[in-house]
């Protein structure tokens, strides 16, 4: 027991050591990342754009709300000291000052002035101090300053012949400070102004025409005044902070407040009365605690030259922010103000404070963990809690329920002893009993979480469930029962959807839009007009919340909306905040926002809150600006043009960027933008956050690129224009047209000379052809002619083989019946007769073999053209004999129809074949007829 109680004392003093509750403005961070350039930044202009510009150590930093730009030192040293003028922008460095002006194209161009003085410049000598006085630009160093008269042209050099700590300009005069005092520069010569201990003895940072007279800002030993001769202390609530913090630089402000930048320990801001209005250092939102330079820009933001980036505080901005860095309150879930204290419900527990003032918060006993709403009714303050329900009494709180985690309370009436809390499993009922608030009991018949409910009618009730729906039912008169339990279809369950009571209608708000329960029909009906937040820009949260003063709140991604009720109609009225949930930096879902006063709201977030002016959400008439057009040619680098002079672009110089900026630096407003091609795309496009648009193959002709810009809700006064010509290529000029002209003609003749020859040769073609055809034709009948004849010559050729075969076997059968006659004639009995011997001399006369084959021979060679030439040739070993047989053979004689013809037997037939293969050499598979029929 003795633990738990250490441990409840130690977590309470741990509580209570929560940062002191400065609210500051917003801070805008740039860190080297960002702006890609050296990390220390030594003194900060502005020109007549709003264009600002840096001393960096790599070079003339220049920044226009959008784009950052480098302009590299003439001569790659460290740039200590920048001035805008007129429409110049001095620089000074090691060795070197002059000024950069911009050309036609937007660019920066360096003119050096120390060049025509080089000689008269110390070696080493570097230039910390720019000051514009009359005609005269000074330019100062640790050894002299160098008076440039912009009219003559000429240099006066001042040499005090001792090391001037800084100089500084006034409205009458230019001063400079060396260890023996403060001079002034008169008529060209500097004479001594003040000396005593303080200004020998101690370095001067800066120096402030007031009211007061002078006032003197040193580096260690606080701030001074000078009047009518009188060196007095200038006394503020923080002296000693001050002389400890080892003051480096320092800015009067257009409402004469003091800004004081030190080596170590941030940034002071003083009232005039020297009263300390905020001291801001890393811990609280700076960069980085050491401030080289400060600077205040015309739209009285103050810009921060650090050590290690560049900081931009928006002091005249609507918003303040508490941030805590120590993480010890966590994220803020509800707020409420309640008995002049400002309590804040966190992840953490339940903390409070004195309401406008800078005092610590406080933890409130017994709040550990998830406070998630806070509310006040009849002079008691509820606190719903994930351990349930407390009642709080300054810094403690005492546990009243705990049956459930709490959401939110609503009375049954106005007025009313009981009230209905939304618990995690349904809904409870607190009583006042002898002026206590008691549990009384749980309403039977509904178990559902009920972060988001409301009471309609005094017996309705409608709970919005995020991952059910919505529902409704109806209580009895002890308070006890849910009854009539119905779920709506539409619409329809949704995340991050929320239910709220406004001019005591019931809305319901989703991805889907915002609808309004319709008392008529019953039914959730889409409000066209309301849902349009979320049509035109992105959905993040459909919480709802209405303030004191009956306005309607609504977050989305870019915006904070809220609806008022009209005076003269019942139609809402709608505003917006240009407040982005990305620097809200709230849970989706647990938004809050809580209405301080009329006009003033505390919006609370993950690390912190935000302390938002209604009143002074306003916002100057900007003026937006093309500040670079280039332009390229395929695969080569692209260049800058004028932007004071309309353009005319080559046909191939067809691809155009143009760059354009609202020179704006408010951390909480992104400008936006939408242009126009005319004579490419006549309408504007989509407002974007886009500041640089490329047009790519622009077709020849003429255009006009417009651009305008809108901050927060108002879109700037002016439209930025360029008017531009794409000529054509030089193929398409009115003189290569006309030559074109001339071609054509011309190639119109020789085509259709060209035509008439080529028909003429065609047609002769043509005729070529048909002769070739005719004489082709002619010639296949030639060659049918021909093959005519020789069918008919070969029927004649096998008509006379016929022939030739048939005289052949009449012979032969002429031969044989001779052969016959003969034999019998000899067999007869008077054979020996005379004439029986002369008729058969005569029978041998007509057989008689040779003049037998001679005649065939005759006949067969005509027959056969030369057939037994041809085959002597082709077997010169053949004898007459063989050939006959060859012949015979040819007529397709058999063995014994050739025998009688050759007058031997049949057994010589066959081996006078044989020995005929013999002699033409035939192979054994090779027929001997077949063979002779082949020639």
């Amino acid at each position: 027991m003795q633990f738990l109680k250490n441990q409840i004392k130690f977590l309470t003093i741990l509580f209570s050591l929560v940062c002191s509750a400065q609210q500051l403005p917003p801070i805008v961070k740039y860190s080297k990342d960002i702006y890609n350039a050296g990390i220390q930044n030594w003194m900060i202009s502005q020109d007549n754009h709003r264009f600002m510009y840096f001393a960096n150590n790599d070079g003339l930093l220049e920044f226009n709300g959008s784009k950052w730009i480098l302009n590299p030192s003439p001569n790659e040293t460290i740039i200590r000291a920048v001035k805008c003028i007129n429409d110049k922008v001095y620089t000074g460095a090691f060795m070197e000052f002059g000024y950069w002006q911009r050309a036609s194209n937007g660019q920066l161009n360096y003119t050096s002035l120390s060049e025509s003085i080089k000689d008269k410049i110390n070696d080493d000598e570097q230039f910390w101090g720019i000051f514009p006085f009359d005609n005269w630009i000074l330019f100062q160093s640790l050894e002299k300053i160098y008076a440039y008269n912009v009219k003559t042209k000429s240099f006066t050099i001042i040499n005090p012949n001792s090391i001037i700590n800084k100089a500084f300009k006034t409205a009458n005069g230019i001063y400079f400070q060396t260890t023996e005092g403060l001079y002034e520069i008169d008529q060209g010569k500097s004479k001594l102004f003040l000396s005593n201990d303080i200004i020998n003895k101690n370095k001067l940072i800066n120096i402030f025409d007031t009211e007061e007279g002078l006032i003197l800002v040193t580096q260690k030993q606080g701030i001074f005044k000078y009047k009518e001769g009188v060196f007095s202390k200038f006394e503020t609530n923080i002296d000693a902070q001050i002389q400890q913090s080892n003051i480096y630089s320092s800015q009067i402000l257009s409402d004469g407040s003091i800004a004081l930048g030190s080596i170590s320990n941030g940034i002071f801001i003083l009232s005039k009365k020297g009263t300390l209005v905020y001291h801001i250092t890393q811990n609280s939102g700076l960069s980085n605690n050491t401030a080289l330079s400060l600077f205040e820009d015309l739209d009285k933001n103050l810009w921060i030259g650090l050590d290690n980036g560049i900081n931009c505080i928006n002091l005249k901005s609507p918003i303040n922010s508490y941030l805590d860095n120590t993480g010890i309150l966590g994220s803020i879930y509800t707020s409420i103000v309640y008995d002049n204290k400002l309590y804040i419900g966190t992840n953490q527990g339940l903390f409070y404070k004195n309401l406008n003032s800078d005092a610590k918060f406080e933890f409130v006993q017994n709040t550990k963990g998830q406070v998630w709403s806070l509310f006040s009714y009849q002079n008691t303050l509820f606190c719903g809690h994930d351990s349930g329900t407390f009642i709080v009494n300054n810094s403690s709180a005492n546990l009243i329920f705990s049956a459930s985690g709490t959401w939110k309370f609503e009375p049954l009436a106005q007025g009313s002893n009981y009230i209905l809390q939304g618990n995690y499993n349904g809904i409870t009922v607190l009583e006042k009993k002898n002026n206590n608030w008691v549990f009384k009991h749980k309403i039977k018949g509904f178990n559902y979480s009920s972060k988001y409910f409301e009471i309609h009618n005094s017996n309705e009730i409608f709970v919005s469930h995020e991952y059910k729906g919505v529902y409704k039912f109806s209580i009895d008169k002890p308070i006890l029962n849910a009854t009539n339990l119905f779920k709506f279809e539409n619409p329809v369950k949704s995340k991050n959807a929320s239910l709220a009571k406004y001019n005591n209608q019931i809305y319901y708000a989703s991805k889907e839009g915002v609808f309004r329960m319709n008392s008529k029909t019953k039914a959730f009906e889409r409000d066209q007009s309301i849902s349009s937040i979320f049509d035109n820009d992105e959905y993040v949260t459909g919480k709802m919340i209405v303030d004191k003063s009956n306005k309607l709140w609504f977050f989305t991604k870019n915006y904070i909306y809220y609806y008022s009720s009209g005076k003269l109609s019942s139609d809402l009225k709608k505003n917006s905040l240009p407040i982005p949930s990305s620097l809200t930096n709230s849970i989706s879902g647990y938004e809050n926002i809580l209405q301080l006063n009329d006009n003033r709201y505390l919006i609370g977030t993950t690390d912190g809150y935000y302390i938002l002016n209604n009143d002074d959400f306003k916002f100057n008439n900007y003026k937006v600006s093309i500040f670079g057009i280039s332009n390229n040619v395929l695969n080569s680098k692209s260049k800058n043009v004028s932007i004071s002079e309309n353009g005319i672009f080559k046909h191939n110089e067809n691809n155009l960027a143009f760059s354009f900026a609202v020179p704006e630096f408010d951390k909480y407003i992104n400008a936006e933008y939408q242009y126009k091609l005319v004579g490419l795309h006549d309408e504007w496009s989509e407002w974007s956050f886009n500041s640089h648009i490329l047009f790519e193959n622009l077709p020849a002709g003429e255009y006009v690129f417009s651009v305008r810009a809108k901050v927060a809700n108002s879109v700037t006064d002016n439209i930025a224009t360029y008017s531009f010509v794409v000529k054509k290529p030089w193929y398409l000029n009115s003189w290569a047209k006309f030559i074109y002209f001339i071609l054509f003609v011309i190639l119109a003749y020789y085509i259709h000379k060209f035509y008439t020859i080529y028909h003429e040769k065609r047609h002769q073609r043509i005729i070529s052809e048909n002769n070739i055809l005719l004489e082709l034709k002619e010639l296949e009948n030639e060659q049918k002619i021909m093959k005519i004849q020789n069918e008919q010559l070969t029927q004649d050729v096998d008509k006379k083989n016929k022939e030739l075969a048939v005289s052949t076997m009449n012979l032969i059968k002429k031969t044989e019946l001779l052969n016959i006659i003969k034999g019998d004639l000899k067999n007869s009995t008077d054979s020996s007769t005379n004439s029986i011997k002369s008729v058969i001399s005569t029978i041998n006369k007509n057989v008689k073999e040779e003049n037998t084959w001679n005649l065939f021979k005759e006949a067969f060679d005509s027959a056969d053209n030369n057939f037994l030439k041809k085959v002597k040739e082709s077997h010169p070993s053949l004898t007459p004999n063989d050939l006959r047989l060859c012949a015979y053979l040819r007529l397709n004689l058999s063995s014994k129809e050739i025998a009688p013809l050759l007058n031997i037997s049949l057994r010589s037939i066959e081996i006078k074949r044989y020995r005929l293969r013999k002699k033409m050499d035939l192979p054994h598979e090779q027929g001997l007829v077949e063979y002779i029929l082949q020639f």
